[in-house]
């Protein structure tokens, strides 16, 4: 099994820390807003990331952290008047259930820095003592950069290009301007913890290190993120761990990549954030994550007008074969186990949904095929498939009741009027003319008339 590692910048064979074990930690979302679909997506990859390499045998632990408090939390906090810690609260109930709906599953350990503050003061009183931090007069305590020469190993950079896109503040409180905060003190009406420098709270990158020290120890076997965490905050993340440790951190660092809204980058300054919760009342999850995963997660996900529609349209005519193949054969199978194994031929290079969802285009035009042959390897097919895409989200909800809720419905056909329509476009893949032509007159004496078209299909009700 090969991943590529961001720190190496190459696919590498996966050899974990230990054998048959993997530990496994990816940075989560900060609760300062509502859910969007850039924290979907990482989600997703990370939990498929996890449920893949346990189908390959190791026994995983699975850390993510909510980050519930910071700048923009304390910020919603005074524009809304909810205490910081309330309104950190209400939002992980918030995302919690999104994260639900879209069927993401929980990793082993979630964490959260407020539960980890004595975790976080012991870990910069040590980088203190060995000489890596430093106290400024006025509370807040820094990571002294130049104390640690490999600074820069995973995003590149030099010093000369550190401030670029890193907020400088208080530079008269630190030695060199690319020092970045450990701990800052609080002001006036700011939630705050008692520490040895006073009254406040930890910095950002903190954070993650001392949380995955205390889950795991001094060295984890994966760390991820979205791409726009390699710089600063992954970068700091090695450099304050490493300087404690001496040790290698992670030995692989994996990214994902952005989210952009037809060609732009998605964010609230552009007004082009799209939320969960707005998603899913228009779309199936399912139709999410295959919209999503159809590009390598390396990869931006550019999202078109047509990306989660199209997405739709191809997982009903999936499911309508599904639904014709449940129908015409049906007793459960063992499966076609070269579907499975081709899957995981897919993920072990880099976790390729990519190139393993570009195999359903062929596997159901074979299903359709075998359907007008009347052929029950049809059915052991679409076993299978539920089986091993179920991994990545998919093909996990009953057939007839997918295409009562999300197959076209012009007419506001009833469900066993959309079920016998899909059976019919089945047919008409398959080529079995006769069936079709049986099924339009059914259609005709239920009341509704059925036009084909490129895309598919529509109903008008006589």
């Amino acid at each position: 099994m090969k991943i590529y590692n961001s720190l190496t910048r190459k696919k590498e064979e996966f050899v974990p820390l230990e054998a048959g074990k993997v530990k496994m930690y990816a940075c989560g979302i900060t609760v300062s807003g509502e859910a969007h679909v850039g924290h979907g997506f990482q989600a997703i990859l990370y939990d498929i990331f996890r449920k893949f390499l346990e189908k390959q045998g190791y026994a995983v632990r699975y850390a993510r952290n909510y980050t519930d408090v910071d700048d923009k939390i304390i910020a919603k906090s005074l524009e809304t008047g909810i205490p910081a810690d309330e309104y950190a609260q209400m939002m992980i109930g918030k995302i919690d259930a999104v994260m639900k709906e879209l069927d993401v599953g929980e990793p082993t350990l979630w964490l959260k820095a407020t539960e980890n503050i004595g975790n976080i003061i012991s870990f910069i009183q040590e980088l203190i003592q060995k000489g890596h931090a430093y106290a400024a007069p006025n509370g807040d305590v820094y990571f002294d950069v130049d104390t640690f020469p490999a600074y820069g190993q995973l995003s590149g950079r030099d010093k000369e290009d550190m401030l670029d896109g890193v907020r400088v503040e208080n530079d008269d409180c630190k030695k060199n301007p690319y020092d970045f905060a450990l701990w800052k003190a609080a002001k006036e009406g700011e939630i705050f913890w008692d520490s040895p420098w006073g009254k406040g709270r930890p910095g950002w990158h903190i954070e993650c290190s001392a949380m995955n020290r205390a889950a795991f120890g001094d060295r984890i076997d994966i760390h991820g993120g979205g791409r726009d965490l390699i710089f600063p905050h992954h970068e700091n993340e090695i450099a304050q761990t490493e300087a404690l440790t001496g040790k290698r951190f992670a030995n692989y660092w994996i990214h994902n990549g952005l989210i952009k809204v037809n060609g732009q980058k998605m964010s609230k300054s552009l007004g082009n954030s799209l939320l969960l919760e707005d998603l899913l009342k228009k779309y199936s999850n399912e139709a999410i994550k295959f919209a999503l995963l159809s590009t390598g997660y390396r990869g931006d996900v550019n999202i078109t007008d047509s990306l989660f529609p199209d997405a739709e349209k191809t997982l009903v005519r999936f499911y309508g074969l599904i639904f014709a193949a449940e129908k015409a054969f049906p007793q459960p199978t063992e499966g076609e186990k070269e579907i499975d194994e081709r899957f995981d031929g897919a993920m072990s290079d880099d976790f390729n949904t990519a190139l393993a969802l570009s195999d359903l285009y062929g596997y159901f035009k074979e299903i359709a095929r075998l359907l007008e042959a009347k052929d029950a390897k049809a059915r052991r097919m679409t076993d299978q498939i539920r089986r091993t895409y179920s991994l990545l989200g998919l093909f996990k909800k009953d057939a007839g009741e997918y295409l009562e809720k999300y197959a076209p419905k012009e007419a506001d056909a009833p469900a066993e009027v959309i079920k016998i329509a899909e059976e019919r476009r089945a047919a008409r893949e398959g080529k079995d003319w006769k069936k079709s032509d049986e099924l339009r007159e059914k259609l005709k004496e239920m009341g509704y008339a059925v036009k084909d078209s490129k895309d598919g299909y529509t109903l008008t009700k006589i």
